[in-house]
């Protein structure tokens, strides 16, 4: 059965989709982008503290299911310039330190509201 799951702890649904659905003890995170959920702004200017920001909203909808980094088993990475990659990289190690997911990291044009970087996840129990 799916269960729809929302936080006010990350970024409100800027569009008809869901911060995360889980089902049969799997769960996806829809991408999520550097907005602060209490401003609903982007604040940080640099890579680094977009890619913060990004991880806190993702801990917080894996904190409402019920889950946590270590349960992540996929993540995809958008970024808009891959020059970024490096220092995207080093905050991302910080999260996953052992047993780390597979990953997938994709150049892209722009993401919504000036992103730089914007990831999706999924976990897995």
């Amino acid at each position: 059965m799916k269960k729809i799951i929302s936080t006010t702890n990350a970024p409100a649904a800027i569009g008809p989709y869901s911060q995360a659905v889980e089902v049969n003890g799997q769960l996806f995170v829809s991408g999520q982008i550097p907005v602060n959920p209490a401003t609903g702004k982007i604040e940080a200017a640099d890579i680094e503290g977009q890619t913060e920001q990004v991880f806190a909203n993702i801990k917080a909808i894996l904190d409402e299911a019920g889950y946590a980094f270590s349960d992540v088993v996929k993540t995809t990475v958008f970024v808009t310039d891959i020059s970024l990659f490096a220092q995207l990289n080093a905050v991302y190690a910080r999260y996953y330190t052992a047993h780390c997911p597979a990953r997938s990291t994709i150049a892209v044009r722009a993401l919504p509201l000036g992103a730089l970087v914007e990831i999706e996840t999924v976990a897995v129990k």
